[in-house]
């Protein structure tokens, strides 16, 4: 088809003026070239003078010389004489104030752009050894905290961001919530985790882990398997094994996922995890603050130490050869020993599971001779499960969870007791020794609460609404602590609560109604990602710690081990707690329960050596099997 040259000219020029600044620049340029020239034929045609009294005209590439500087700079026909000259001129001055005024606004908009186009973080990330997590949720910050915290003996480590949100906003955000980054730098890139071009920015080869979090949205797993597999399947990954940590939601996905992670990949199912802690510490007042204390970076942390000169002693020789590290177990041919029988040998190759102040700090600097006040030993009283009545308030995706795991707890004819909003079927809840039943009512009614009488249970738990805004829901939470307590006080009776919390930053104000325990969901999975990310052996230990079978952490009445009321030193409750195969690794003073400077009364990790003076009503933390 033949066509115009008009309609060439025209489709060639409105393809380079949309192909973007230079495009502009370039026509802009033509047009001030055939201008200039233009001007300096008619100086040469009418034989135009730039001084009356000049003997000749100008020629042309003077004329042409003349036109440009009154087209870049008007200052310069100031002093021009004659009309026919000045006209002249003062067409190439307005030429010019016209070109340069579309110039200077071309490369403004080209400048802004290229500013906006950096500020969207689209360069690549040329950082290694580098934590990079992938997603945006609330969790973030919580995540973000504890590794500047695992960072605080580096220099200039990097965490390295990459989400769908604007880079702008992200940066903002964090700044707001996180005050001192320390030894760490945040960098923030936008783009999509699922697309393997913008991951590639992130540098993911050279990463030392990749925390991967679960998005707010429906099939959030889908969106977290496809990233796994985008790392362990990708044409461009590394030879080495990946560090990867994650988040499921739903334990139909988790098969799928570990197949996906093929190894290097390990998954907290948070609802699980979520479910068995708050089933624990419903039972314990003050095992959660115990589980945050050992899960977070800062103070005493869980660590692998390989200590070739304990070949082939047992492991309650080992226990008392540490002063200021508390050994717990074994990590021996790849699997976990959680306070193993007290005559198992440490073999080559194995290390030592260990609390303590930093992976360094785990030295055999216990005393040769110990002084162990032995005659103050009490006798082993066994004493049968009483059955417990337990009442749960509120509903939410976890209750299920939670009621058949705090079913492995309790003995049989035990009850169960829930009030919430809406009518719940419990047919499909399995459970072997308690005995369920539900009413509605709102829980943020002081009568609906005192009619079902809180005083006359044993444990509390109270469950936050995650179907509205996060401070809605604590302030529901906030508001019937108040109640439970004021009825509580109603019959001189303190209330066993445990009680779900959405926003950390709440806390501070649920400290006030007294509440025993917060189990903050999305800041216990923040912790734990934290750490697998660091050491993932750690899914190990954790995964016994937490489950009801093999060992767990008990807070147990101090009177039950030593008469109290004399000063002793750990190493005496070290003793009489190994021989009941048990594994004592801190107390809790009762007198500083609600003091939140005095970590609520518990210490973790405690020096042996020093003397401490207990009474009938503080506890000695062990892990033991009941």
């Amino acid at each position: 088809m033949n066509y115009s040259y008009k309609d060439r000219f025209r489709y060639y020029f409105e393809n380079t003026i949309s192909s973007g600044p230079f495009g502009v620049i370039k026509w802009l340029g033509l047009i001030s070239l055939a201008s200039i020239l233009f001007l300096g034929v008619l100086i040469i045609v009418f034989g135009i003078k730039d001084n009356p009294e000049a003997e000749t005209s100008l020629g042309f590439i003077e004329g042409v010389w003349k036109s440009l500087m009154a087209t870049l700079d008007p200052g310069t026909m100031g002093g021009d004489e004659g009309w026919d000259f000045r006209i002249v001129r003062f067409s190439a001055t307005l030429l010019g104030v016209f070109i340069i005024s579309i110039l200077i606004g071309i490369i403004s908009s080209g400048i802004d752009e290229k500013l906006e186009e950096l500020k969207k973080g689209k360069s690549k990330v040329l950082e290694s050894d580098h934590t990079l997590i992938l997603g945006w949720s609330d969790k973030i910050f919580s995540i973000i905290e504890q590794l500047i915290e695992a960072n605080t003996n580096y220099k200039n480590r990097a965490i390295v961001i990459l989400a769908e949100n604007d880079k702008v906003e992200m940066e903002d955000e964090i700044k707001a919530k996180i005050e001192d980054f320390k030894t760490s730098k945040i960098i923030v890139r936008s783009g999509n985790p699922l697309i393997s071009s913008d991951i590639e920015v992130v540098n993911p080869n050279q990463a030392r882990s990749i925390i991967i979090l679960s998005p707010e949205r429906e099939n959030a797993d889908t969106f977290v398997i496809k990233s796994v597999m985008s790392f362990t399947n990708g044409k461009n990954r590394r030879k080495d094994a990946f560090n990867i940590v994650a988040e499921i939601k739903e334990e139909e996905n988790l098969e799928a996922a570990e197949v996906v992670g093929n190894g290097e990949a390990v998954f907290v199912y948070t609802s699980d995890l979520i479910a068995r802690i708050t089933a624990q510490t419903c039972r314990q007042s003050g095992l959660s603050v115990i589980y945050s204390n050992l899960i977070q970076f800062e103070g005493d942390e869980i660590y692998f130490k390989e200590q070739e000169d304990l070949q082939g002693k047992t492991y309650k020789e080992i226990l008392g050869k540490y002063d200021t590290s508390s050994i717990f177990g074994f990590f021996s041919q790849g699997k976990v020993l959680i306070n193993p029988p007290m005559d198992t040998v440490y073999q080559k190759g194995d290390q030592l599971i260990a609390i303590s102040e930093d992976d360094d700090t785990v030295v055999a600097d216990g005393q040769d001779q110990v002084a162990i006040k032995s005659h103050l030993f009490n006798e082993l009283k066994f004493s049968e499960k009483k059955n417990e009545k337990t009442l749960i308030l509120g509903w939410n995706k976890n209750a299920s969870t939670i009621i058949t795991e705090l079913d492995n707890y309790v003995s049989e004819k035990s009850s169960l007791s829930i009030l919430c909003e809406e009518e719940i079927d419990l047919s499909g809840i399995a459970v072997k020794n308690l005995t369920l039943k539900s009413q509605v009512g709102k829980i943020t009614r002081r009568k609906v609460l005192e009619d079902i009488h809180p005083e006359n249970f044993d444990h509390i738990i109270l469950l936050s609404n995650n179907d509205i805004e996060i401070q809605e829901s604590d302030a529901q939470t906030l508001i019937c602590l108040l109640y439970l307590r004021n009825i509580g006080a109603t019959y001189n009776k303190d209330l066993s609560i445990v009680s779900e919390m959405r926003d950390l930053r709440n806390r501070e104000i649920g400290l006030v109604t007294k509440a025993d325990d917060f189990i903050i969901g999305d800041n216990i999975i923040s912790l734990m990602l934290s750490q697998l990310s660091e050491n993932k052996e750690l899914k190990h230990v954790f995964d016994i710690l937490f489950n009801s079978e093999g060992s767990e952490i008990y807070l147990k009445p101090m009177e039950d081990y030593i008469k109290t009321g004399e000063s002793v030193n750990f190493y005496t409750l070290l003793e009489v707690a190994a021989q009941r195969n048990e594994t004592a690794i801190g107390y809790r003073k009762i007198e500083f329960r609600e003091s939140s400077k005095d970590n609520f009364g518990i210490v973790i990790n405690p020096k042996k050596s020093e003397e401490v003076l207990f009474t009938a009503k503080d506890y000695l933390i062990v892990l033991s099997e009941n």
